[in-house]
């Protein structure tokens, strides 16, 4: 049995468009209504929602097989948590908060087998079909995505650096915190915070790395996406609920409740 490709980590290579999703309702049965939606990707979120070890394992297991890559943010750069979604199956990740160079290194080096990393080696694991794939240990890192997310203007200012490090598949803007970094809270859409953004993705495409981000308006994740951007996530479960439930009680009664 041989490890499966990674369409996503071969389409930031090749420069191909990849429209996400955010997922966040924590449910595999959430995750399977998105799933026939054929989103390029889907990001399963344990930084900002309340997902464990084993509701992140069912959600994966709702995109398996899918044309949908299931990405996870784990809740912080720690090799611990990063040892033990690559061994329950993740084959992408996005790391929060990333602010140095250093901070990068350790976010790869979580991701690779010594002597080029420090995760722990398990020959039966969830992620090689219990010692089922043959090519596992051999082909990981090749189709492994590890996506870095840029949340400060201080590691926007380091972003090119970053990006050099070797095992870094591409670098994704977080606008929420970058517009509260700038005094900005609440405002991810502001001007000022899309000024800064646009001028270190601009660089960091100039070079050949992949971008992207998380936007909530149709419209803008087209322009990014035609202005350049690699992936973009265009919205989550949980709005579409929220957008979808406040919308059919209004249709009903359009008084709003207290």
């Amino acid at each position: 049995m041989k490890l499966a490709i990674n369409s996503f980590t071969h389409a930031l290579r090749s420069g191909k468009k990849q429209v996400g999703i955010w997922i966040s309702l924590c449910s595999p049965f959430a995750a399977q209504v998105v799933e026939p939606s054929g989103y390029d990707w889907a990001l399963l979120d344990m930084e900002h929602a309340p997902n464990d070890l084993v509701t992140v394992m069912g959600q994966l297991e709702a995109f398996k097989g899918s044309s949908t890559t299931a990405i996870v943010r784990p809740p912080w750069n720690d090799s611990v948590a990063v040892k033990r979604l690559l061994d329950t199956g993740a084959m992408a990740l996005l790391f929060p908060m990333i602010q140095s160079v250093e901070e990068a290194k350790s976010a790869v080096a979580a991701t690779r087998y010594p002597p080029r990393g420090i995760r722990g080696v398990s020959g039966s694991t969830r992620a090689n079909k219990f010692g089922r794939v043959t090519d596992y240990f051999k082909r990981f890192e090749d189709e492994l995505a590890v996506l870095l997310q840029l949340e400060t203007l201080s590691a926007i200012e380091k972003a090119e650096e970053i990006a050099d490090v070797d095992g870094v598949t591409g670098i994704f803007f977080g606008p929420a915190d970058i517009a509260a970094d700038m005094g900005l809270l609440g405002q991810p859409t502001a001007p000022e915070v899309w000024e800064v953004i646009r001028e270190c993705a601009g660089k960091l495409m100039a070079k050949g790395v992949p971008v992207g981000t998380l936007v909530f308006d149709p419209k803008f994740a087209n322009e990014l996406l035609e202005s350049g951007f690699t992936f973009v996530a265009v919205g989550s479960d949980i709005s579409l609920l929220t957008k979808g439930a406040d919308a059919l009680r209004r249709e009903i009664d359009p008084t709003p409740k207290d």
